[in-house]
């Protein structure tokens, strides 16, 4: 059995996983879906959330609450649930057989953790993020931007090849979120030791329109992993759109690293 805890992406909560979910606890395995601060049923706002370390508390929390010496988990995560699987790495490596960034933000252990996201912002136009709405929380010590998904970026970039129902669920239940990009600027790079240590797995998804397979390939290109998966005709959410797919990389991956 392998012991799945999946981290969503933002915006989003542990609900954009159920499909998933369900799929890899009928197979005999057992699965942790997290809502991260201010995300799902989490009762924190955004506005409260200052820093990428208070965004993945309740990951940090879970992590810290596995025995030392007991079973290791199987990471994964979506889009910028990467830098989460990232902050976990670093603090708990021994207590991780494998993270598995699926069409995730990859952070390397070179460059401050907001390295791709200057990269990628070098890459995307204006119009990349549509009718999103973004805001400033102004904080001197610690001035944070937010961002609220609209439904023309949600249904053109992240759900283009999703089911309809999986669109308006989405429109129901996305909360705002941020990339936290004032706070991953002045952080250190991540270690060797820590999140270096740990095997890593990305999962390409082909038709993403939200991190293009240009930008997913980059990332791997500047960071190799140990092994890399493609999910054909998947775009940003394949959880919703392939889980069928994903959910065979993830048995793969399980079988072959736990």
């Amino acid at each position: 059995m392998v012991h799945f805890v999946l981290v969503h992406g933002a915006c989003h909560g542990a609900w954009s996983w159920h499909k998933v979910k369900a799929l890899l606890e009928s197979e005999g395995h057992r699965v942790t879906a997290i809502d991260l601060a201010a995300s799902g049923i989490n009762m924190r706002k955004i506005d409260e959330v200052r820093t990428i370390a208070d965004y993945t508390q309740p990951l940090m929390e879970f992590m810290a609450s596995l025995p030392s010496g007991g079973e290791k988990v199987t990471l994964v995560g979506h889009s910028l649930g990467g830098l989460n699987l990232a902050l976990a790495m670093e603090s708990f490596p021994h207590k991780i057989s494998a993270s598995v960034f699926l069409t995730a933000f990859m952070p390397d252990s070179t460059h401050p953790p907001s390295y791709v996201f200057d990269q990628f912002s070098k890459r995307i136009s204006a119009e990349y993020w549509s009718d999103t709405q973004f805001s400033s929380v102004l904080d001197p010590l610690k001035p944070t931007t937010t961002m609220f998904f609209g439904p023309k970026f949600l249904a053109s970039k992240l759900y283009q090849l999703c089911p309809s129902q999986d669109l308006a669920l989405a429109m129901l239940l996305i909360r705002p979120g941020s990339l936290f990009l004032e706070d991953l600027s002045k952080g250190k790079a991540f270690s060797e030791v820590g999140f270096g240590s740990v095997n890593r797995i990305y999962i390409v998804c082909k038709k993403d329109l939200g991190i293009t397979v240009e930008f997913q390939r980059w990332m791997i290109e500047n960071n190799p992993v140990k092994e890399v998966m493609e999910v054909e005709d998947a775009g940003h959410m394949p959880m919703l759109s392939k889980p069928n797919e994903l959910c065979c990389c993830l048995l793969e991956i399980g079988q072959k690293y736990t």
